[in-house]
C-alpha cells in the first residue's frame, strides 16, 4: 500500500482539498446553528480560502514546472534567470495571497496589494488556460505525427516554445483586461413589453445594478460613478439585484454612502445575492440600506403605484438568494410563496432574484411572472470563465423570452468579482423602460 508521504505533491494537494471541503460541508450542516454570526462569517471565508488555494496548488505546480524547471539546466547560471524564478514565485504567492484580503485587506478604497493580488489571480487562470490549451495541441501534433524518430532539436524547441507562448499571450490579455475592466460601464438600454402593465405606466423607466462587488478591489470613487450615472438616467425604479458587497456594513460603511443619493421618485429596492451571506452580516446590511431609503425586498414585494392613476400599479417582488439555503442562514431562503403573497393575477408582476437558477425555478412554480431581473453570471466575466457560467446558468446574460408573456433579463454586472479584469464581457448599467401592451 503507498503511503500518504509516497502520493506525489499533487494528490496530496487533492487530498488536502477534499478535506477542506469535507470540513465546509461539516460546518454547514452541523455547525450552522451552534456558531454566532462572527466566526461563522471567519471560518466560511477561511475555509473558502483554503480550499481555493489548496485547488490552485495543483495549477501552481504545473506553472512552475512549465516556465521555471523546463529551462533550469541550460539556465541555471544565469542571474537573469534567477530574477525570473523569483518573479514567477511572487507571481504566485500573490495570486494565492488574493482570497486572504478578504479577511484582512477591505476598507473605504482598496488597498494596492489587494489590486496586485487579484490581478495576479486573473493572469494566473489565463496562463493555466493556455499551458493547458498549447500542451493538449503538443500531444495531439506528437501523437499524429511521430514515426518513431528520435527527439530531436525540433521538440526541444517546441517544448520550450509553449510556455513563452502562454506567458506572452497571458500578458496580452491581461493588459486589455485591466484596460476594459478600468472603463465606467456601458448603459445598455433595453425595451421591454411587460403583459398587463397599465397604460399609464408605459415607458416607465428601470434602472437595474448588479454585483457591485464593494470589497478587497472596488471602493467607494467606483460606486460613486456608478450612483452618478444612475441619476443622470433618472430612473423611475432603482433595482439592486445582489452581490452589493464582500464584506460586512461596519467595515465597508464609508464606501456605501453614495447609495444614500439615490432618489428614484418610485423607490430603490434591493435582494440579496449569495456574496451577501458569505458575510454573513445580512440584517446589519439590511439596517444600512434602509438608512440611505433603499428596501430590502426580503421575500416580499411592493406595489409599485402609477403617479398618472393610483389605480393603476404593478407588483415588484423580491425572494432571497439560493445560498441561504444552502447555508442554512437562519431566517433567510428564497420563498417565492411569500414573496408574491398579494399580487394580484390581474396585475403585472416584476421578479427580482439574483440567481437565474432561481428565475428558472421561479417560472416553474410561477409561468404568471411578467418579468424577472436577475445577474450573478457577470458574463463570465473574464477569459476563459465564460464558457464555465454559460454552461452552469439557465440563463447567461441579456435579455431571454420564456413563453409567450414572459422575460428574463440577466445584468452581465456591474462591477466584478475580484479581478479588476473584463474579458468577452462588459460591465454594464441596464436602462429597462417597461412597454404596456
Amino acid at each position: 500500500m503507498i503511503s500518504f508521504k509516497q502520493l506525489p505533491i499533487e494528490a496530496k494537494a487533492a487530498l488536502a482539498a477534499g478535506v477542506v471541503f469535507f470540513s465546509m460541508m461539516l460546518s454547514r450542516s452541523y455547525l450552522a446553528e451552534k456558531l454566532d454570526f462572527r466566526t461563522r462569517r471567519w471560518l466560511l471565508r477561511l475555509q473558502m480560502a483554503l480550499f481555493a488555494n489548496t485547488l490552485m496548488l495543483m495549477g501552481s505546480l504545473h506553472v512552475w514546472r512549465s516556465t521555471v524547471t523546463t529551462f533550469t539546466r541550460s539556465s541555471a547560471a544565469s542571474s537573469c534567470f534567477m530574477l525570473w524564478k523569483i518573479a514567477v514565485f511572487m507571481f504566485l504567492a500573490l495570486a494565492h495571497s488574493s482570497f486572504f484580503t478578504l479577511l484582512f485587506l477591505v476598507a473605504e478604497e482598496p488597498y494596492f496589494f489587494s489590486l496586485a493580488a487579484y490581478t495576479c489571480l486573473g493572469a494566473y487562470i489565463i496562463l493555466i488556460f493556455f499551458l493547458f490549451t498549447l500542451g493538449s495541441v503538443e500531444q495531439a501534433y506528437k501523437f499524429l505525427a511521430w514515426r518513431g524518430s528520435k527527439a530531436g532539436t525540433g521538440n526541444k524547441n517546441r517544448t520550450a516554445l509553449k510556455p513563452v507562448l502562454a506567458v506572452l499571450l497571458t500578458v496580452v490579455l491581461t493588459v486589455v483586461g485591466l484596460l476594459n475592466a478600468s472603463q465606467p460601464p456601458t448603459v445598455n438600454s433595453v425595451e421591454i413589453a411587460v403583459h398587463k402593465l397599465p397604460s399609464t405606466m408605459n415607458n416607465l423607466k428601470v434602472v437595474l445594478l448588479s454585483d457591485i462587488h464593494l470589497g478587497p478591489t472596488v471602493g467607494k470613487t467606483k460606486l460613486a460613478m456608478i450612483v452618478r450615472m444612475v441619476k443622470a438616467l433618472k430612473p423611475d425604479i432603482t433595482v439592486i439585484v445582489g452581490d452589493l458587497s464582500d464584506a460586512e456594513a461596519k467595515i465597508i460603511r464609508p464606501a456605501v454612502e453614495p447609495l444614500g443619493e439615490l432618489d428614484s421618485p418610485l423607490g430603490t429596492y434591493f435582494v440579496t445575492g449569495n456574496h451577501e451571506y458569505y458575510t454573513s452580516d445580512v440584517s446589519n446590511w439590511f439596517e444600512l440600506l434602509k438608512s440611505f431609503n433603499i428596501q430590502p425586498l426580503h421575500n416580499e414585494n411592493v406595489k409599485i403605484v402609477s403617479p398618472k392613476s393610483t389605480s393603476d400599479w404593478f407588483c415588484l417582488a423580491g425572494v432571497d438568494d439560493i445560498e441561504a439555503d444552502v447555508l442554512r442562514y437562519s431566517g433567510h431562503g428564497m420563498d417565492l410563496k411569500k414573496a408574491l403573497r398579494g399580487c394580484s393575477s390581474e396585475h403585472a408582476v416584476v421578479l427580482l432574484a439574483h440567481q437565474p437558477i432561481a428565475a428558472k425555478w421561479a417560472l416553474q412554480e410561477r409561468p404568471d411572472i411578467n418579468l424577472i431581473l436577475s445577474g450573478h453570471t457577470h458574463g463570465g466575466q473574464i477569459f476563459p470563465l465564460n464558457a464555465g457560467a454559460y454552461l452552469l446558468n439557465p440563463f447567461f446574460v441579456g435579455l431571454y423570452q420564456v413563453g409567450q408573456n414572459t422575460f428574463v433579463y440577466v445584468s452581465p454586472g456591474t462591477m466584478y468579482y475580484g479581478i479588476p479584469m473584463r474579458l468577452g464581457s462588459r460591465a454594464e448599467i441596464t436602462e429597462i423602460i417597461l412597454r404596456s401592451p
